[in-house]
């Protein structure tokens, strides 16, 4: 299909080339005269005519002007057996070259690329393979059309369309090689779970849309269209859209800040100001969270942005703080005593840190004497803290219980006394 769509443009743009070499009337030949002279005299006549000058690519001439000195051709003012055999010579090279470049050149890249260990040789060159056959292509014909006489109108507009050809082809090629890093980026940010791997799909569009902007606006540019007037313009209509849409582009900033910040991941629990539960989706608008009670809260990302985060899945260690109560009639000897059996039970597990071991008799409560223990968990998952802490729970209450004691509970014991109380003691007796 490429081929076919490649022949017909050929045939067209030939087709056409003569047409318009053929219309209009051959003028008498000039008396000879310099280059220089040939270059003031056509500048003076596109001047004339209300055209701007567009300038063929350099090295579109650079190879015309070797393979004409090749063939011994002396310049003219019409066209010759000669020159239209060079110029369907330089149409076969074209194709011929487009074959080499595209079956033989890639074909050998592609398979280095294979035994490469990064995969980003393997998505750029079938990328630029098919930009750089079409580069040699249009290469091709844009020279066999130059080295044919043609008239003045003519060459204008062929100056119009190898520049905008070329530019197009260069940013295509450009493009495609960003759209290659860009995905190879994405694969290696989910490879190793970056946080920015969710936002890598909404910033590859971001980037594509300024680049193909960029390489409208430099095309634009080259052919003599004045873009200063259209990005004055563009200026004012981005001022207007920032003011109405205030809160959008609030968010949008919000979730840039959240893509480089990266404080938290998909999957993790985290707290956003009174907002709590699993981070379900990151969006360029907003971020939704799952509760615990399965309810989804929707933050807009500007929240998110101006809030403190809480990240509760990233635990370097837990801390366990616990009071446990005794009952007032334990003595000071099996106070202190079951202080420091707490103090060995908990030693004695190694997913304790025993640097973090704190225990002590604390306070004297309304109903209770109080022992504080505190200590901090080597590891940050939450289920194998639960299963320590069960643990240590269940060895504490047998030490207890063989010691005779009895965990407090709060209580109340009154005191009656006085003639009232005893009258009514010994009506009752």
């Amino acid at each position: 299909m490429k081929r076919f769509f490649l022949l017909i443009l050929t045939a067209g743009t030939l087709a056409w080339a003569a047409s318009a070499g053929a219309a209009e009337p051959a003028a008498p030949p000039p008396p000879p005269a310099s280059d220089a002279q040939a270059a003031s005299v056509n500048a003076a006549a596109a001047v004339a005519s209300g055209h701007a000058s567009v300038r063929t690519p350099d090295f579109l001439e650079h190879l015309v002007d070797i393979v004409l000195e090749i063939f011994n051709v002396r310049s003219s003012g019409e066209n010759t057996t000669t020159h239209y055999v060079i110029s369907a010579l330089l149409l076969a090279c074209a194709f011929l070259l487009r074959r080499v470049v595209t079956g033989i050149i890639f074909h050998q890249l592609k398979k280095l690329a294979a035994k490469t260990e990064t995969t980003l040789d393997d998505k750029l060159f079938p990328a630029l393979e098919d930009p750089v056959a079409t580069f040699v292509m249009v290469t091709g014909i844009f020279a066999a059309l130059k080295v044919l006489k043609l008239s003045e109108t003519t060459d204008l507009y062929l100056g119009y369309g190898s520049t905008v050809a070329f530019s197009l082809v260069i940013f295509w090629g450009l493009l495609r090689a960003f759209n290659a890093i860009l995905d190879h980026a994405q694969e290696v940010a989910l490879e190793r779970q970056m946080g920015v791997a969710a936002f890598m799909p909404w910033i590859k569009k971001t980037l594509v849309a300024i680049f193909v902007v960029l390489g409208v606006l430099l095309t634009a540019q080259s052919v003599g269209i004045d873009v200063k007037t259209f990005l004055a313009g563009l200026g004012i209509g981005g001022l207007a859209f920032a003011l109405a849409a205030q809160d959008t582009i609030a968010n949008l900033f919000g979730s840039i800040v959240v893509a480089i910040d990266q404080p938290f991941k998909i999957g993790e629990t985290v707290k956003i100001g009174a907002s709590e539960g699993i981070v379900e989706d990151i969006g360029l608008r907003s971020t939704k969270l799952r509760t615990p009670a399965k309810n989804l809260i929707i933050v807009p990302n500007k929240t998110v942005a101006a809030e403190a985060i809480i990240n509760n899945s990233r635990f370097i260690q837990r801390r366990v703080e616990q009071v446990l109560g005794l009952t007032y009639d334990a003595t000071a000897d099996q106070i202190e005593a079951i202080v420091e059996e707490f103090r060995q039970i908990i030693l004695r597990e190694a997913e304790v840190d025993p640097a973090s071991v704190i225990v002590y008799f604390r306070d004297y409560s309304a109903s209770s004497l109080d022992i504080s223990l505190v200590y901090l968990t080597k590891s940050p998952d939450n289920l194998k803290h639960l299963q320590l802490r069960q643990r240590i729970n269940l060895s504490i209450m047998r030490a207890v219980a063989a010691r005779g004691l009895s965990f407090a509970y709060p209580t109340q014991t009154m005191h009656l006394d006085g003639p009232v109380v005893k009258q009514i003691a010994e009506k009752l007796t």
